[in-house]
């Protein structure tokens, strides 16, 4: 059952809830990546199999079933779409608990990944219906803001758990027998599933607004004519994907090896490495997130209609800088602090580009955009980022201490091209908004 225009402060609560659900899936994503000296040793793996276990193997499902899920938020409930999503991921996160090989452990990957792919879609919409163009910016931020958060809490929380519990040989639990520990990180990861999902049946479903009147008088838009829709607009839909997808790479790089880089080349704990990595990604990742929303809805109000692609010009110029130096450096505190401003930077267009493609289209097709969006972010990002680094040291140095060099190769690429496709995407973005807009790009013209 749909509501009427919900009031503005249930309107942030729906943004904190999916928030909290959003950093909860981060967290069992980033969960693996304190577990890979266990895991690597109980599985026989090699950084390869390890990259591919953090990418492809969780981006599979998540981003294939992205598509029907998207076309499913656009039709029909999205509240209990997203519940039982949180369920889905939480259930296969505890099963990874119970892999006793690689190949098992990939299909536990790919079935958290399976239940992820229900979120954010049918989210983006959800906010699109709940707030003015000029507020997405920082609902996107905030709602983005749970990439960090989920995980910064992984890495705090879980290299807590992790370093108490290395000691110990095995652990026996109630049902489930004897266990290796890192197989218990897992189960306590996916504790929080059911009443996270209780939180999201709270919310109600809001009106649609935005509606695109078919040819026959309707609302709802057929597959071709959906695809009509996103053609109207290819300039704009690949400039911010390509760019996305080398944020992505960046970031899914970084966040899947920073652990093993501090953990073989300076020999921190897993405690260690949480509690540094963990504050800083929360702190800055945070930061640039609300800033970069906030230039955007800023920028917005003063006809600048641009502005939620150009953020990303800033973002990819500053993360080429800090991230390659961050690990060619040698002292692991000038690590830490050249990371900061890294994340920063990284983190600025991760809430607007997401906010960009719900303001130029309809809204029968913002959960399909969104899903396609997510396809190609995770498709070429999230498989790309945890894959690359493994694969250069493994076939290109034959070193795993070169794990440093292989991430400021990896991210700085991907940053540069970043800089590039965002640089490009400005102009076709401006004529797609104001097609959406005639009005509102026709009065700021005249105010000009």
């Amino acid at each position: 059952m749909q509501s009427e225009k919900p009031s503005s402060l249930f309107a942030w609560y729906v943004v904190i809830v999916l928030t909290a659900c959003y950093t909860l899936s981060f967290i069992d994503r980033q969960i693996l990546s304190l577990l890979v000296g266990p895991i690597k040793k109980d599985l026989a793996l090699s950084d390869t199999g390890i990259g591919l276990l953090q990418g492809l193997a969780f981006s599979l499902f998540y981003t294939f079933l992205g598509l029907p899920l998207g076309r499913i938020a656009d039709t029909k409930n999205r509240r209990n779409l997203m519940g039982v999503s949180v369920l889905l991921w939480s259930f296969f996160t505890g099963m990874c608990s119970l892999a006793r090989s690689f190949w098992s452990l990939v299909l536990t990957r790919v079935g958290v990944g399976f239940g992820e792919a229900g979120l954010s879609p049918a989210a983006y919409s959800m906010f699109s219906d709940m707030f003015s163009k000029d507020r997405l910016g920082v609902v996107m931020s905030t709602y983005y803001m749970g990439v960090f958060l989920g995980q910064s809490l992984a890495l705090l929380v879980g290299g807590t758990t992790v370093q108490a519990v290395s000691h110990m040989q095995s652990i026996t639990v109630p049902v489930l027998g004897t266990m290796a520990p890192w197989r218990l990180t897992f189960l306590i990861a996916a504790g929080p599933g059911i009443p996270f999902a209780l939180l999201v049946f709270t919310l109600r479903e809001p009106i649609r607004r935005g509606l695109l009147a078919t040819g026959g008088g309707g609302t709802r838009l057929s597959g071709r004519e959906t695809l009509a829709q996103v053609g109207k607009r290819w300039g704009s839909v690949i400039g911010i994907n390509v760019g996305m997808i080398c944020q992505a790479i960046c970031n899914y790089g970084f966040m899947a090896w920073a652990p093993t880089y501090f953990s073989r080349i300076h020999h921190w704990m897993p405690a260690q490495t949480g509690r540094a990595l963990g504050i800083i990604i929360a702190t800055f990742g945070c930061a640039g997130m609300i800033v970069g929303g906030r230039i955007s809805d800023v920028r917005m109000k003063k006809g600048i209609y641009d502005a939620p692609v150009r953020i990303g010009v800033p973002s990819a110029i500053g993360t080429a800088i800090f991230f390659p130096l961050a690990f060619f450096v040698h002292d692991p505190a000038w690590s830490i602090a050249l990371i900061c401003p890294a994340l920063f930077f990284l983190a600025l267009p991760m809430g607007t580009t997401a906010a960009a493609l719900q303001l130029i289209f309809p809204n029968q097709v913002r959960a399909q955009v969104s899903a396609f969006y997510l396809f190609c972010l995770n498709l070429g990002g999230l498989s790309l980022g945890p894959l690359m680094p493994g694969v250069l040291n493994d076939y290109v140095f034959h070193n795993e201490m070169a794990i440093g060099t292989s991430l400021a190769i990896t991210i700085g690429a991907g940053a540069l091209l970043m800089l590039v496709a965002f640089s490009f995407t400005q102009r076709p973005y401006r004529d797609d908004y104001r097609m959406l807009h005639p009005m509102e790009a026709e009065q700021a013209a005249k105010a000009a």
